[in-house]
């Protein structure tokens, strides 16, 4: 055996140079001290004329192994497939590079671990800060309606027990009481209101809109502050009065911009945004008041009518903004110069989505248009 005093590899003795350096080889001698090294230059060929040959190598590799390829091309994966499961085999064997790949595997999994734990702790620490306010704004914007329960009641009366109109009995179940309230409006016409139909009730008070009773609106119109279980869809082509007997196209004599002879958003002869004869929104007559039941006694100073029994409102809240991006301009406006503030009237629905627009004041050059989509993209509770 003879060994190369550059690199260090051992040949047969047929060898008299170093098939890798080129160097003259001699005996095999003694390994050197880890101090000694001797440098010697392999090639000084540049880079680019290097990178020359190595495609060229690539290349004559090729055109070698296209024929066999093209001829049996299974064959030929099958091949290539096992001489790379043997490299890394014999890669894979040295075990130094089996112990890095191996802590490599345990770091990064180490690392995934450690973040999706990490998330999911601070996720719970977030829900546990935040429950309090959120059980605080659900109570807020969403009530039950109370159920009546068995225990007896006190009546505010002089005599008598349930079911009278005056009494001071005791009871468990619960007094059917009617509905009050009403309103009206009008325009200071000189007619009186015109014959139609009622506008879609809205829980969130809301005027009508100041147009003629016969004129279709451009948008729906804004609902009245009436409880929904009373409103009913009359079979009329325009919004009026249901009890009027004209059929002039007039919004009435009365003040606020509603339909009728009083004061308010209403229609009838009440003041106030709801219908009839009574003040202050809904409908039935005299002050607002939205019925239903309640236990004990009779009210005291007032008949106990024998009237349908309805259910006040689950929602008592107002509707609260959540988000209000603001609102884009047009090409066309900025181009022109138009300038100005688009007016629209809403409403929003309990589920907090924005219902019945209608635009009171409105620019040209798409403005409008990006007003009411700017209005869509609000959110409420």
């Amino acid at each position: 055996m003879r060994r190369c005093r550059v690199c260090g590899e051992q040949f047969e003795a047929l060898f008299s140079f170093c098939p890798i350096d080129g160097t003259q080889v001699g005996a095999a001698f003694s390994e050197a001290p880890h101090s000694e090294f001797t440098l010697t230059i392999v090639s000084d060929v540049g880079l680019i004329q290097r990178l020359a040959v190595e495609l060229n190598f690539l290349i004559e590799q090729f055109k070698q192994a296209w024929p066999s390829f093209r001829d049996h091309p299974v064959a030929f994966a099958t091949n290539q497939l096992s001489q790379l499961w043997k490299w890394l085999a014999q890669i894979l064997g040295r075990q130094h590079v089996l112990s890095g790949l191996m802590t490599a595997i345990l770091l990064v999994s180490s690392i995934i671990l450690s973040v999706l734990l990490l998330e999911k702790h601070s996720a719970r620490t977030i829900n546990q800060a935040d429950t309090d306010d959120i059980a605080e704004t659900v109570r807020i914007d969403f009530q039950d309606a109370t159920t009546p329960s068995s225990d007896p009641g006190v009546g505010a009366g002089e005599r008598g027990r349930v079911g009278f109109e005056r009494g001071s009995g005791e009871g468990s179940r619960p007094v059917p009481a009617r509905a009050k309230g009403g309103g009206s409006g009008g325009l200071h016409n000189q007619s009186l209101a015109s014959q139609g139909r009622l506008p879609q009730p809205s829980v969130i008070p809301a005027p009508i809109p100041t147009v003629f009773a016969r004129m279709p609106p451009a948008l729906p119109a804004a609902g009245l502050d009436i409880d929904p279980a009373l409103w009913r869809n009359l079979n009329y082509a325009a919004y009026g009065d249901p009890r009027s007997k004209s059929t002039t196209a007039s919004n009435g004599p009365g003040d606020g911009g509603g339909i009728g002879n009083g004061n308010g958003t209403g229609i009838g002869e009440g003041d106030g945004p709801g219908f009839g004869r009574g003040k202050n929104g809904n409908m039935g007559g005299r002050d607002k008041s939205l019925g239903g039941g309640e236990k004990g006694g009779a009210a005291g100073d007032e008949p106990n009518e024998p009237d349908r029994v309805y259910s006040s409102p689950e929602v008592t809240t107002r509707a609260r903004v959540l988000s209000k991006p603001e609102p884009q301009y047009t090409e066309e406006a900025r181009r022109n110069q138009i300038t100005g503030t688009v007016i629209l009237r809403v409403v929003f629905s309990r589920s907090g989505e924005v219902t019945n627009i209608r635009a009171i004041q409105t620019l040209s050059d798409g403005l409008t248009e990006k007003a009411l989509q700017f209005v869509l993209t609000h959110q409420c509770n």
